[in-house]
């Protein structure tokens, strides 16, 4: 196995790890991001019916006005403050963090931290 294939193979193996101990309901549904090397996503997902109800990412034009490049941690802040404030807006006042196979540290922990402080619970 190459070593490209062996990256992939274990970045899928974290993946199923953490998200195995998450499951998105009605009541509180699941943040889940993406992380690529110039931007990043957020969705809430249930994953009772299988629907995303809110999302939100560097490339959409209220954010990308106010950040200059998508893929740095005031990016991140600006996209989880966006989801957060769209969250509130749905009805969804609490949910469950899905990090992916990504640690908590830098843009992610960015975008959780805003999403915090715009009232989400986690």
């Amino acid at each position: 196995m190459n070593q490209r294939k062996q990256v992939e193979v274990r970045r899928l193996r974290r993946q199923r790890h953490v998200r195995k101990k998450l499951f998105g309901t009605t009541e509180r549904p699941r943040l889940c991001i993406f992380r690529s090397s110039k931007h990043i996503y957020a969705q809430v997902i249930n994953d009772a019916t299988g629907t995303t109800l809110v999302s939100a990412s560097s490339l959409d034009p209220e954010i990308k006005g106010d950040a200059a490049y998508g893929g740095n941690k005031a990016a991140a802040t600006l996209v989880g403050k966006a989801v957060a404030e769209r969250a509130k807006q749905a009805g969804i006042d609490k949910i469950c963090f899905d990090r992916r196979s990504y640690k908590y540290h830098g843009r992610v922990q960015a975008l959780a931290d805003a999403a915090r402080e715009a009232g989400l619970q986690f």
